[in-house]
């Protein structure tokens, strides 16, 4: 399992910065205020169980995307979007159903830290990773479709976070 891609570019043209951006994003998301200003604390403690169960499915979601995402492209992981000169396209199992699992992951973790706190500057941040995930994915999906030419085909039949959405 090796992140070299064995390309010449420079630093920066195999998406350095965008990994770089995205450690960022995550550590800004960690660190946020919960922030839910319309709620008291005792509309909060009586909505502790109902925020679980509704915050549980997309923990789940997210820990299974990561899980499978991880183990079925193994061989090809790197912390980069540019793909390793090795890599074969992987279209089994969950990357069946969406192209970027493990954004997906992420995403569905934000998301299930959202629904549990309520807060609202966790939903924007939330929203601001949705848009940089959609770009880096789209710069990832470029370099994939010059190295697999039938990556176009695929795009279009499977989608890219969201099962069956999107």
């Amino acid at each position: 399992m090796s992140g070299d891609t064995g390309d010449k570019r420079g630093f920066g043209q195999r998406g350095e910065h965008l990994v770089a951006i995205q450690f960022a994003l995550m550590l800004g998301f960690a660190l946020l205020p919960v922030w839910h200003p319309y709620l008291g604390a005792d509309a909060m403690a009586a909505s502790a169980a109902l925020r679980g169960w509704l915050a549980a499915p997309f923990a789940l979601l997210a820990l299974l995307f990561g899980a499978f995402g991880s183990v079925h492209i193994r061989d090809y992981l790197t912390p980069l979007p540019y793909p390793v000169d090795h890599s074969q396209l992987v279209r089994h199992g969950v990357y069946a159903i969406v192209r970027h699992p493990l954004y997906t992951s992420l995403l569905c973790a934000g998301a299930a830290w959202t629904l549990y706190t309520l807060s609202l500057s966790h939903l924007l941040g939330l929203a601001v990773a949705f848009a940089f995930f959609n770009y880096k994915a789209g710069k990832e999906e470029a370099w994939l479709t010059e190295r697999h030419p039938e990556y176009t085909g695929y795009a279009q039949r499977v989608s890219k976070f969201i099962p069956f959405v999107y």
